[in-house]
């Protein structure tokens, strides 16, 4: 496992290198000082701790650039701001541990971050191959999900909207809806969205990533709940 650790003191970076390399002795570890320096850099974290408060570019925009450049990792937030523990949901954050951190917290959330990379490990191979046939056109498509962005109803077609371009077909949102499985939400009744993909949501729409979806008023409080489940089992939004 990679573990990166981004704070801008030095005597915080050390603490955290000090304990981490005693808790996970098997982990490669290393820090730097800021976003852009981990930005620039070839590393890929699995773990990653980071600090809110760094110069120049913050914390929160430090990792919507690095969801957006490496998607999976499992975020740690270490700051001494609660207020920004909201803003951590974001971002997919794991957990946010609060300055002063103890030792036997660090300990503690750790493991469980050791656990949920163990346990994604496990998951990935069976995910990337999960896919669907479509037949467009008289053509068999085989659409990877982990690829899906959203799907809609438009001219009464199905137009799935890939990471990589559109599939639009002759069939039944409701249908697409039982084969995509529970990563997917019906938000509306012309409107399938990817939980991957989702940027930002209010109780009208939904943002995904190079699009958006409409949110029927009276699905939204189970797509918040169903939201946080997905991102509790990716690896997401523990709060600490």
């Amino acid at each position: 496992m990679q573990i990166v650790i981004c704070d801008d003191e030095k005597e915080i970076r050390d603490w955290f290198l000090d304990k981490i390399r005693k808790f996970c002795p098997e982990a490669d570890v290393m820090c730097c000082a800021s976003g852009e320096e981990l930005l620039a850099g070839e590393t890929v974290p699995d773990l990653l701790f980071l600090d809110i408060r760094l110069p120049e570019m913050d914390g929160m925009e430090t990792a919507r650039r690095l969801r957006e450049k490496y998607g999976k990792m499992i975020l740690i937030f270490i700051t001494a701001l609660e207020e920004y523990v909201f803003l951590a949901f974001d971002v997919g954050a794991f957990h946010y541990l609060v300055k002063p951190v103890s030792e036997e917290k660090l300990k503690e959330v750790l493991e469980r971050a050791a656990g949920q990379y163990r346990e994604a490990a496990g998951r990935k191979s069976v995910w990337e191959e999960k896919s669907i046939v479509i037949k467009s056109g008289g053509v068999s498509n085989k659409i990877r999900l982990e690829h899906v962005v959203y799907a809609e109803v438009y001219n009464r077609k199905v137009v799935i909207h890939k990471t990589d371009g559109d599939v639009e077909y002759y069939g039944r949102l409701g249908a697409l809806e039982k084969m995509a499985g529970e990563d997917f939400f019906r938000s509306h009744r012309g409107y399938l969205v990817h939980f991957k993909y989702v940027e930002k949501y209010d109780a009208s729409m939904i943002w995904l990533k190079g699009g958006t979806a409409l949110m029927a008023k009276q699905k939204y409080p189970e797509f918040v709940r169903k939201y946080l489940k997905y991102h509790r089992n990716k690896g997401g939004s523990g709060v600490v």
